[in-house]
């Protein structure tokens, strides 16, 4: 789910609280106003019997918002919104696990002059919207969808306009977060089923965590673990560790307040991005002005991979490690070793200025303008004090 700020996420205490929950948030589109239009997006089909649509909620999703003044975009539709519903007659793969009234209606905030009256319903028609689909082949369900869809804007009745009922999950419920953890396991069910519950256990051990920890204050002010974020489109943000900034605080902060700033951080940028069911970030290992095989730091990096890898599978874009001379390479790929090749395939470890800046999507030419990497940094710093 989308956060504006860290306010939202800070309890009075600097408590800071995992960024996705399971509970989804509801929304209503309404067609009262334009009963012609179409509804401005293309949809995602997740009825082809695939595992890694069994925890979605219903048959199809919003994959693609079409640009201009649409349905879609007036009711405030993202991406990876699931259809469960049309009309008050539901679509749904398996029962919500939350009742009605438990669930954010995103509905509610939207002004009804401009979307249109939604009136209340019954309780029959609140029983109807959370059927299940049973008994149905491959693409029935679907299928089903969009012919009622049609059916109802064909039959142009202004007292029924259509309704279409979605609901939106955050980026780390089972529903969007299971196919990352399959592919992570090579489509093996069982072990990608150990590996989230596992992910949910830490959950549950790591979070909240306490921003007011001393090591962790140290990290964020001296700016050792950060977001940079140019805004280049087509690439995410990157968390970028310093490792020269993490050596100069020598006793002010261990491995672990370390791999917790990671983790704030990590989880800020996956809350934030545009497709909750394929959130990337970029990592940068700053390692300038650092004595390379010191600054290189395996042990540090090994306990950043041990958490990233099993908790934020098919999340990184890349991981840049710059500058390391050539001379170092083969040294730094052999002591980086622990890393399995499918993420070890993402790692780029160079002394290339180019290189670094085009894989993560950072503009050459400006970096040099700002007189190197540090300055280009400084000035697309983004969210850089979360202590408040």
């Amino acid at each position: 789910m989308k956060l504006d700020n860290f306010d939202s996420i800070m309890s009075e205490r600097h408590l800071f609280i995992a960024t996705s929950t399971e509970k989804p948030s509801k929304l209503t589109i309404s067609f009262a106003l334009e009963p012609h239009a179409s509804l401005g997006a293309q949809l995602q089909n997740h009825d082809v019997g695939q595992s890694v649509d069994a925890f979605t909620p219903g048959y199809a999703s919003i994959g693609r918002l079409i640009d201009g003044e649409t349905v879609a975009r007036k009711f405030g539709v993202m991406v990876g919104d699931y259809i469960v519903a049309v009309n008050d007659k539901g679509f749904r793969r398996y029962p919500s696990k939350f009742d009605e009234e438990e669930i954010e209606d995103l509905t509610s905030k939207l002004e009804s002059s401009s979307i249109g009256f939604v009136s209340e319903k019954t309780d029959n028609d609140k029983q109807l919207k959370m059927r299940v689909l049973s008994g149905i082949k491959e693409g029935e369900g679907y299928a089903a969808l969009l012919e009622t869809i049609k059916e109802v804007k064909n039959a142009q009745d202004t007292a029924n306009p259509l309704l279409i009922s979605l609901e939106r999950y955050g980026w780390d419920s089972r529903v969007n977060s299971w196919h990352r953890f399959l592919t992570a396991r090579d489509g093996n069910v069982s072990e990608a089923n150990e590996m989230i519950q596992m992910h949910k256990t830490w959950i549950e051990n790591l979070f909240p965590i306490d921003l007011s920890s001393t090591g962790l204050q140290n990290i964020v002010k001296a700016k050792a673990v950060s977001e940079v974020d140019p805004m280049t489109e087509g690439y995410p943000p990157t968390v970028c560790v310093d490792f020269g900034k993490i050596q100069a605080l020598e006793k002010g902060c261990t491995y672990d307040d370390v791999v917790v700033a990671f983790v704030v951080y990590t989880e800020l940028l996956l809350s934030r991005n545009s497709n909750p069911r394929s959130p990337k970030t970029c990592q940068f290992i700053d390692l300038s002005g650092t004595n390379i095989m010191k600054g290189l730091n395996v042990g540090l990096l090994k306990k950043i991979y041990s958490v990233f890898e099993p908790n934020y599978p098919e999340t990184l874009h890349k991981m840049v490690m710059y500058p390391v001379s050539m001379v170092v390479r083969k040294t730094a790929n052999m002591l980086l070793s622990f890393v399995n090749q499918k993420t070890r395939d993402k790692f780029i470890i160079t002394d290339n200025l180019g290189v670094a800046c085009e894989e993560l999507g950072w503009n050459k030419t400006e970096v040099e303008e700002c007189g190197g990497i540090v300055p280009f940094m400084n000035k697309h710093r983004k969210n850089a004090d979360i202590l408040g």
